[in-house]
């Protein structure tokens, strides 16, 4: 099977893993619909990706904004006339202690992390049940699987993306595709929105020496979507060796 001519959406798209998926995805030969906030940072990912040979489009969205995703699924299938996959990668990280009671930290990571990927959902399951034909690819994290001190609001964010996940493949019949991405540490801008200043150093110099480069994980992204159309790949854990 074959990348080309596909058409993906990727929430997050302008920076780490999204980026990295976009850019690989653009490469083999995959039409990529780019969403994030930053619309520079979009503009300039997308002219890259098209002065490379490649095609792609994109809009400033916020996965908070339920109209958002729903503006970003139309300009796919209103540019390309289907979807084959979306990306729900959009996420942030502000970890901190329970104590600390960061409520505002609390509820960003709730409005993105989960209800992005529902969100998401919301937007591309009509299409992809009218087209018959469709993959949700969305990002959790090894903290989906385990959680430690001062993660157990992130981790229970991850947790329930891939509670909703496996719901969905369960619901999706014999015609939709869903995969989880659970990452480990990955170079990425994570830390920038940790607000505790020493977590977020602690979390830095644990990333510096430890983590992937967001090409890996995109690689992982790719071999999901690679796939003949009958097989699901259901989730791809993927961590650097290093990692406990």
């Amino acid at each position: 099977m074959s990348i080309e001519n596909k058409v993906v959406v990727i929430t997050g798209a302008s920076s780490g893993i999204g980026e990295a998926a976009a850019l690989l995805l653009a490469e083999r030969g995959a039409k990529v619909v780019l969403g994030a906030r930053g619309a520079e940072r979009l503009a300039a990912l997308a002219a890259r990706i098209v002065n490379n040979g490649g095609e792609a489009v994109y809009a400033s969205t916020d996965v908070r904004q339920r109209e958002d995703l729903s503006r970003l699924v139309a300009l796919a299938c209103e540019r390309y006339g289907k979807i084959d996959v979306l990306v729900s990668n959009a996420g942030v990280m502000p970890i901190s202690p329970l104590d600390d009671l960061r409520v505002e930290d609390w509820e960003d990571m709730i409005d993105v992390n989960i209800k992005g990927v529902l969100y998401g959902i919301a937007a591309a399951l009509p299409v992809f049940r009218e087209q018959g034909f469709g993959h949700f690819v969305n990002t959790a994290s090894t903290a989906g699987h385990k959680t430690v001190p001062n993660q157990s609001v992130y981790s229970g964010t991850k947790f329930a993306v891939r509670a909703i996940s496996e719901g969905l493949r369960q619901e999706a019949g014999d015609k939709l595709r869903v995969t989880i991405i659970s990452p480990g540490i990955v170079k990425t801008g994570f830390t920038d929105s940790v607000t505790d200043p020493a977590l977020r150093d602690q979390l830095a110099a644990v990333r510096d020496k430890l983590a992937m480069t967001p090409d890996a994980v995109a690689r992982a992204i790719a071999y999901a979507i690679e796939q003949p159309d009958n097989i699901d790949v259901n989730e791809i854990v993927i961590r650097p060796t290093a990692q406990v």
